[in-house]
């Protein structure tokens, strides 16, 4: 819980800007309109909060599941039972991070209003659905995207584990994340264009309504390729260093609480 929530807090803080770009990329109305680099941290209050519970809710469910599921596995099918652990591990950490996100979404697009200010017009417009629209879209965004990352990291820390003879230190096991993360960025961009349509749609819109395969064709019809990789250098660029700082910090903090 506490290796979690640290890594979870210090990556959150630390790529913010390159989020609010790539969320800005990302909006209906465009960059430039959305804020542009203006009010670069508009949101913050929100993932401050939300972050430590939400990576902590994650590794707590990602290490305890994937414990159960090693006795008695066979050694090719590790990279299932990574599979099946970081899913569950999203769909429960998702309950903490789609209000969060919400909101936080909602203030990097309007960087005049307050992070209280719209949580309060979301729940009196909305109500508590409404700090969970898009909750689907994110499980199918975070899910494929645990699919990717979490079986390559944690195969490339065992083989260079392998080749250097012993277990990868912390700031390996970074690099590892690093590369991992990214890759699973790249390919799972237009899931989270399709979020990022869905959580900042007009209530009443045919995108509020959650369909990520309806986003995904409007996407694809009014924009083309070009519109369902919106954004997908800056997610690229932070999820990379987040999967650096992330698992290294959660690696590193955990070692050292152990």
């Amino acid at each position: 819980l506490k290796a979690g929530g640290v890594a979870g807090v210090c990556v959150d803080l630390i790529l913010f800007p390159l989020d609010t770009v790539k969320t800005r990329l990302q909006s209906p109305q465009g960059f430039r309109k959305a804020g542009g680099f203006r009010g670069i941290y508009a949101g913050v209050p929100s993932t401050a909060i939300g972050s430590f519970p939400n990576a902590a809710a994650f590794f707590i469910t990602y290490e305890n599941v994937k414990s159960m599921l090693y006795h008695g596995s066979t050694s090719y099918l590790t990279p299932a039972a990574h599979m099946v652990a970081a899913s569950l591990g999203e769909v429960v950490a998702c309950l903490i991070r789609v209000p969060s996100e919400v909101v936080k979404q909602r203030a990097q697009v309007s960087p005049s209003s307050s992070t209280l200010r719209i949580l309060s017009h979301t729940l009196y417009h909305e109500g508590i659905q409404g700090l969970y629209r898009g909750y689907k879209s994110t499980v199918l965004r975070e899910i494929p995207f645990s699919l990717v990352q979490f079986p390559l990291w944690e195969s490339l820390k065992d083989l260079w584990s392998w080749k250097q003879g012993h277990v990868v230190d912390s700031w390996q096991s970074a690099v590892c994340g690093a590369f991992a993360g990214g890759f699973a960025a790249a390919v799972t961009t237009p899931l989270d264009v399709a979020k990022t349509r869905i959580m900042l749609a007009k209530a009443g819109s045919s995108n509020a309504s959650g369909n990520v395969l309806a986003a995904l064709g409007g996407i694809w019809r009014t924009q083309g390729l070009s519109g369902l990789f919106a954004g997908v250098v800056p997610r690229m660029a932070a999820i990379s260093l987040g999967g650096f700082i992330f698992l290294g910090t959660y690696e590193k903090t955990r070692q050292l609480l152990l």
